[in-house]
């Protein structure tokens, strides 16, 4: 309890006074002086009293969201401090919010002047630090203008601040989660190694390279020796983020989905010491390439890569603004003919013909600087260029295949693939998935499904049943290959959605 301004006045009157009844040795003003005092002890009984009456007949309450706060997200909580009788203190009242939520503490703060009953207000906070948060008790701070006391009272209650990311991550196969961490393998298992562990008949789908032609000769049908491998297993996540895979809210889109996944396996990779490389492609081609490898920098640099990768730009110029320029810029070679839009450049050497006409150095560039030449060497060249802008444009979308086999080609032993992609090209997908089983190399996809992704996918339940229902049979028939096993990665609560519709339409039949 601390005295007002008022109080100290009163206090100085009776030091005052007591101090002039000694000075004129008259016991009049020191009578006053005892006055005084008792009236403020009278006061202080008085404010004591009434506060402890306040503080029972006070409630305060605080409007939690009833789910879980997401961070950066703004919640609006309502605040109500109400009396059930009249008091006579003035009161102010803080709710309490949280050190680590950002608000405006002021709008936080009720006032309930003397008499008054109730008191209203509502605060926008933003939870920034994910996390359990466990609101202050309310701070009341009275007064009735003499003394001043600030009491704490009221419950204190906890908000839970998820990671603003995807919510209910789903991985399985038709609807049923997968049991088994991503990235688990047995230590001992059948295939390439060093120890020899069996002989077996050839089935298709085996390697020509596989075949032991000692055994095939003895047995006289091809047989393939098998090995026990080594305990770890080298492991490359070939990571697709081009456009499509922005599709989604924000911050839950098929790549966000996709990304616990991938760090999840890349965290299974690392606790088991699997050599663990990355290739991240996007629109345009390969973005990240990491050598597989069992060393704690590696797995550290996987881990921001996949930390760090977006979807390839909607606006194709944001992508061309930070790469750097395909080629030089070129001028004409004649120097006298008009200029076609490009920058200038040193000239080239020219002919001593009478008719100027590109060298071959100049026509190399590409085919967009032979546009509009007549010259007839310029009209030699144009059609091989057309052919190689028909090529570039091939590779483009292709861009998956070529990533995988590059890495194959380079990383020979690399025994498991893991691909994070989605379902907007069924026929690329398993053409890379093929490649990748053809180089003896066992193959684990993670697919999210559009229709469970796109904002207005489910405004047609039946329409995204049957959308659904087309990719679990792609995905299945990926699941089918040899050393292939397929998975869908998605929003829990939308996957139930339309897999209740596609129940309910099958009892309808």
């Amino acid at each position: 309890m601390r005295p007002t301004r008022v109080l100290w006045s009163r206090l100085s009157l009776a030091g005052f006074l007591a101090a002039f009844a000694v000075v004129i040795d008259r016991p009049l003003p020191l009578a006053g002086a005892v006055l005084v005092g008792a009236w403020i002890l009278a006061s202080q009984y008085s404010f004591l009293a009434a506060l402890e009456r306040t503080t029972c007949r006070l409630s305060i309450t605080r409007g939690l969201p009833s789910a879980t706060v997401h961070a950066g997200e703004s919640t609006p909580i309502p605040i109500a401090a109400t009396l059930a009788e009249p008091t006579p203190l003035s009161l102010e009242i803080d709710a309490g919010l949280p050190t680590a939520a950002t608000a405006d503490r002021d709008a936080a703060t009720l006032t309930l002047e003397p008499d008054a009953t109730a008191a209203t207000a509502t605060v926008s906070v933003t939870w920034p630090v994910v996390g359990r948060h466990r609101f202050d008790a309310a701070r009341v701070t009275a007064t009735d203008g003499r003394f001043v006391e600030m009491v704490a009272t009221g419950e204190r209650p906890t908000v839970s601040v998820a990671s603003r990311g995807p919510r209910r991550l789903h991985v399985g196969e038709g609807g049923d989660r997968l049991a088994s961490p991503y990235g688990a393998h047995a230590l001992r298992r059948s295939g390439r190694g060093i120890e020899p562990a069996e002989i077996r008949e050839h089935v298709p789908g085996d390697a020509a390279k596989r075949i032991d032609w000692n055994a095939t000769a003895r047995f006289a049908t091809p047989h393939v020796r098998e090995y026990e491998t080594e305990t770890t297993r080298r492991t490359l996540l070939v990571v697709d983020h081009g456009r499509s895979l922005s599709t989604g809210p924000p911050a839950a889109t098929k790549l966000e989905y996709l990304r616990e996944v991938m760090l999840a396996t890349a965290d299974r990779a690392r606790e088991l010491d699997d050599p663990l490389g990355l290739v991240a492609v996007d629109d345009g081609g390969v973005t990240s390439r990491l050598k597989p490898a069992a060393t704690t920098g590696t797995y550290a640099a996987v881990r921001r890569e996949l930390l760090a990768i977006e979807p390839t730009p909607s606006d194709p110029t944001a992508r061309r603004a930070a790469e750097p320029p395909a080629r030089p810029p070129t001028q004409a070679a004649d120097g006298g003919r008009a200029e076609r839009g490009r920058a200038s450049a040193p000239p080239v050497e020219h002919s001593s013909s009478v008719h100027e006409r590109p060298t071959r150095a100049t026509a190399r560039g590409s085919a967009w600087d032979l546009e509009g030449d007549t010259d007839p060497f310029a009209e030699t060249l144009r059609p091989f260029y057309a052919d190689a802008q028909r090529y570039r444009r091939l590779a483009r979308e292709r861009v998956l295949f070529d990533a995988v086999e590059t890495a194959l080609t380079a990383t020979p032993s690399t025994s498991l693939v893991v691909v994070f992609t989605d379902d907007s090209d069924p026929a690329a997908l398993r053409e890379t998935v093929s490649m990748a089983r053809a180089n003896d190399a066992a193959v684990t996809v993670f697919l999210a499904p559009t229709v469970l992704y796109e904002p207005g996918g489910l405004a047609d339940i039946e329409r995204a049943a049957d959308r659904y229902r087309e990719f679990e049979a792609f995905r299945r028939d990926l699941g089918r290959l040899d050393r292939v096993r397929a998975f869908e990665v998605g929003p829990g609560d939308r996957l139930a959605t339309v897999l209740e519709a596609g129940r309910e339409r099958g009892d309808r039949r």
